[in-house]
């Protein structure tokens, strides 16, 4: 399998990883009575910030997954793997990780220039194939 691919997978479980933290700490906050409901009403206790975090946190992964996909299926249908889009590949996927941890702790402006990063990474790797 190619780098693309291996960070493509990596970055999948990743997303489940990041939602298993979500859902741990926020069925703590709101209680498992909620946690289990049909949600028809806003829960009685609110998410604490940290909870928060890691839902934003997740959802943005959400959003950048989506792009990063879009551009390893790009340089894989075109065959244009090389060093530079496996190196693009592995950077995403480390400032994906340090994301997490640096949006949970508040580190600003770590927290941005991280997901900069990670962004700058997977256009890199779209402009890539297009020269």
């Amino acid at each position: 399998m190619t780098a693309e691919l291996t960070t493509l997978a990596l970055a999948g479980l990743l997303q489940a990883l990041q939602f298993a933290a979500y859902s741990i700490r926020a069925n703590r906050d709101v209680g498992l009575g909620y946690s289990t409901s049909a949600r028809d009403r806003a829960p009685s206790r609110p998410l604490s910030d940290h909870a928060g975090r890691l839902q934003r946190a997740l959802n943005n992964h959400f959003e950048g997954l989506i792009l990063f996909t879009l551009a390893v299926v790009v340089v894989t249908l075109s065959a244009q793997e090389s060093a530079f889009t496996a190196l693009c590949a592995w950077t995403y996927l480390i400032a994906r990780v340090l994301y997490v941890p640096a949006y949970y702790f508040g580190l600003r402006p770590w927290r941005s220039l991280v997901w900069m990063v990670g962004f700058a990474a997977t256009i890199l790797m779209i402009l890539a194939t297009l020269f």
